[in-house]
């Protein structure tokens, strides 16, 4: 029987909008440079965004490709209240790939920043039917000034919210499918776990378009908190908005953490102020986690993929670890964590399917349920079923399970290192490293070795003005570490990145195969 209009809603994040409106609506909603909105003009904003959008798209997705501006921010709830879903495009792809993208979502409408007039030129170029495009700006303004406001919600909330493309590093990205059920209750844990309020001031270092970044869009309009938009990571800018603005929260890959915590302009926070930082996308370092804690800001490890809405997984800080020594406390805080307030309870298995004991030691494949799991990948029923075959996402992350239940990633499985027999877990050589007080980034892959068939091999960049030899990385990881677990050789440099920080270790291996092939 369903159930009565007196008790059910279905859940959609755009609500979120709605209430912050209705009970904040005088207060800043949004600042993008020189521009503020209140919640009442950015809820107007985005229901004409959605008038506008509701006739033109046909009741196919919309694309949007821009930075962290606010035109992206309001097209989580304007794109979505035309009733159709949601595709942000990472806009540090090529023509070809955004060409790919918007194609296989049948995208209506391209939405994109000035800044992307060349690469939106190619790419709408490649298509026989390309998308109607809205350049941001005058065109945008115009359009939002005629349009009347639209307020779509959805009778299922399982319906399609968003798609969201991976990378494609091995193939052709694959469209990941976000119902509003989900959405909302991602934000919802997000906004308990981070703890956004009406005085929050949210700092936007993490893209948008990647996992409809993390569902803030949605959790900081939940808390009727303040947007800060950022169109680019720049320390500076980072460090003024932080000072001018009162940020109190921020989020991004332990490759932003970094950028902030060594910038000229990082000096530790006044007594008594807090900066809360969720970090993910790569496990943050012990030595970086030290020195963040030593300017004043507060770390949360978070983990996840696109597939489950961003951080699925919460390295719930438990208050008696503060009473630890600094480096034990930061060991723990290292771990990915357990399940956020919605999410199912993460398992580790085995290659038969059966769950690893709770030792610390024994390792498996982290998998995850759920309703912030994605519905499955667009038009790709056979990948859908391979990534979780027993209904059970696979992540391709192998990880132990500490006797405290919380999960520890140990690597990605394509990126363990086998030498001579032995497993060498990546990440806990690259840890080792950036251990060292000389390095700010480090990265780990495998290299073939005639006489133990692979070999770990560093690639690491030094903080400004401090310097480090080969030899010096090498014994620093051996008085660490079992010696094999040492890497065999270190080069020096910068490490390439994906738009979100990662660090691309598929470049540094394909870097690696033409010096050999030379």
């Amino acid at each position: 029987m369903p159930p009565p209009p007196l008790s059910f809603e279905p859940l959609t994040p755009t609500s979120f909008l709605d209430r912050a409106a209705a009970a904040h609506s005088d207060r800043t909603a949004v600042i993008d440079g020189d521009r503020r909105w209140t919640y009442t003009e950015f809820r107007e904003r985005c229901t004409r965004l959605a008038g506008a959008l509701a006739g033109m798209s046909e009741a196919r997705p919309v694309a949007v490709l821009a930075p962290n501006t606010h035109v992206l921010l309001e097209a989580h709830f304007g794109v979505v209240w035309a009733g159709v879903p949601l595709v942000a495009v990472n806009t540090r792809l090529s023509a070809r790939e955004i060409a790919y993208i918007l194609q296989h979502s049948g995208a209506s409408v391209l939405i994109h920043d000035p800044t992307f007039d060349a690469l939106a030129d190619d790419a709408l170029a490649r298509l026989d039917s390309p998308p109607r495009r809205i350049r941001a700006g005058e065109d945008y303004e115009a359009l939002l000034a005629a349009a009347e406001p639209v307020r779509h919600t959805p009778s299922d909330e399982l319906a399609l919210l968003s798609i969201n493309y991976t990378s494609g590093t091995t193939g052709r990205p694959k469209g990941v499918m976000y119902h509003h059920r989900g959405a909302y209750l991602q934000s919802m844990a997000m906004v308990g776990h981070t703890g956004l309020t009406p005085s929050a001031v949210h700092l936007w270092t993490l893209p948008m378009f990647h996992c409809n970044g993390w569902c803030f869009p949605w959790a900081v309009t939940a808390a009727a908190a303040t947007h800060v938009c950022l169109p680019k990571v720049d320390p500076a800018q980072v460090w003024r908005l932080i000072r001018e603005e009162g940020v109190t929260h921020l989020n991004g890959a332990p490759t932003v953490l970094s950028m902030i915590a060594y910038a000229e302009e990082a000096a530790a926070l006044p007594a008594g102020r807090t900066v809360r930082i969720a970090t993910g996308g790569a496990p943050p370092s012990p030595a970086i986690l030290r020195r963040m804690e030593s300017l004043g800001f507060d770390l949360t490890h978070l983990y996840g993929l696109t597939e489950t809405y961003g951080p699925a997984m919460i390295c719930d800080r438990r208050p008696e670890w503060d009473s630890l020594e600094e480096r034990t406390r930061v060991r723990l805080m290292a771990r990915q964590g357990v399940g956020n307030m919605i999410s199912c309870v993460p398992r580790v298995i085995d290659e038969n399917g059966n769950d690893v004991p709770a030792d610390g030691e024994t390792a498996g494949q982290i998998v995850l349920r759920g309703n912030n799991v994605m519905l499955g990948y667009l038009d790709d029923p056979a990948a859908t079923a391979a990534a979780a075959p027993d209904g059970w996402f696979r992540t391709g992350d192998i990880g132990v399970v500490h006797p405290d239940g919380y999960v520890e990633l140990r690597d990605r499985a394509k990126d363990i290192i086998i030498s001579g027999g032995e497993n060498i877990a990546s990440i806990e050589v690259e840890q080792a490293i950036m251990d060292h007080p000389a390095v700010r980034e480090a990265a780990v892959i495998a290299v073939p070795d005639p006489q133990w068939g692979e070999v770990p091999a560093a690639y690491v960049t030094l903080l400004d003005g401090l310097a480090a030899t080969e030899q010096e990385i090498i014994d620093h990881v051996r008085q660490r570490l079992a010696r094999f677990k040492a890497p065999k050789s270190v080069t020096f440099g910068e490490l390439p990145k994906t738009s979100t920080g990662k660090i691309q270790k598929f470049v540094l291996r394909e870097r690696r195969a033409t010096s050999q092939a030379g």
